[in-house]
């Protein structure tokens, strides 16, 4: 694919203006997140204080939206990204696919925030037996045990997956509906509260069981920024940026609700304008070099 200018993680109003503002700009994007855009725009009942789009519903700004980035020729390359890291002049980011590292001159992250906090134990076990990507670390668990933690259904082909892999696969939805994974898959209707580590390996922990399992998946929509990138200054649970969207990080930018408060659609677009022209500066700067 080669190396692009401007790679932006997210498929809400934040990324898309990004990626409309950079396109505009002559620039090459690669536009990373949901073919079916962000969740909370799906399920917008009525958004009334989105300029020139009054009395609007989720699935009417969805179609806008589309409509806008098609017109522009801009596509959305569905995969999650695990990683981002800085190589100094440019970024490596890491999907689903682990043979096949991207690489942009800048970075954008609109990835949103996620509602849902740590599990216990989490944060500590990272890396040393509980994971974020499926593809990523498949391999490692080959003829394992392995739990999944899904936060959405989006999670049970996830699930399946590992399957393949794995000598046997629990799964925990942390969500209501119907669950659709193959008949392996051992689905428990159970909220995990921690995940522990002892002398027996690792055990998913909920209210009323413990689960044995040489590693554990937890698989939400997004991953906390400070995870996705190492390095990145955090305020509070948000990305601390200053008015240009700039982070701590040369060439890395955030915008929309990642940033903070207040989580509004025309906010999160007008803060991904504003990222992707600051991105484009950077790169005018670095060029002048």
């Amino acid at each position: 694919m080669g190396r692009y200018d401007i790679a932006i993680i997210g498929t809400g109003p934040a990324g898309l203006e990004a990626a409309i503002t950079a396109t505009i700009r002559n620039k090459s994007v690669l536009l990373l997140g949901s073919a079916q855009l962000s969740e909370k725009i799906n399920k917008a009942h009525l958004v009334k204080n989105y300029l020139g789009l009054p009395e609007t519903g989720g699935e009417k700004l969805k179609r806008a939206f589309l409509d806008h980035i098609n017109e522009l020729g801009i596509q959305i390359t569905d995969a999650r990204v695990s990683n981002v890291y800085s190589m100094g002049d440019y970024f490596a980011l890491q999907t689903g696919d682990i043979n096949n590292m991207l690489e942009a001159r800048t970075v954008i992250l609109a990835t949103g925030v996620s509602q849902t906090s740590t599990l216990d134990g989490e944060e500590r076990l990272l890396g040393r037996g509980v994971s974020y990507c499926a593809t990523c670390d498949a391999p490692l668990y080959k003829g394992k045990r392995v739990a999944v933690i899904g936060y959405s259904p989006a999670q049970e082909e996830e699930a399946d997956f590992l399957a393949e892999v794995a000598s046997s696969v629990i799964y925990f939805p942390v969500y209501k509906g119907d669950i659709n994974v193959k008949p392996q898959v051992k689905v428990i209707r159970e909220k995990p509260v921690s995940i522990r580590q002892d002398l027996r390996g690792f055990a998913v922990v909920t209210a009323t069981g413990e689960y044995q399992a040489d590693g554990t998946f937890v698989l939400r929509e997004s991953i906390a920024p400070d995870k996705l990138v190492p390095g990145l200054e955090l305020d509070g649970n948000h990305v601390k940026v200053d008015l240009n969207m700039r982070t701590n990080i040369p060439g890395l930018y955030a915008a929309g609700d990642v940033t903070g408060t207040p989580y509004q659609y025309i906010k999160a677009a007008g803060q991904g304008n504003v990222a992707s022209l600051s991105a484009v500066s950077y790169l005018a700067e670095q060029d002048r070099k």
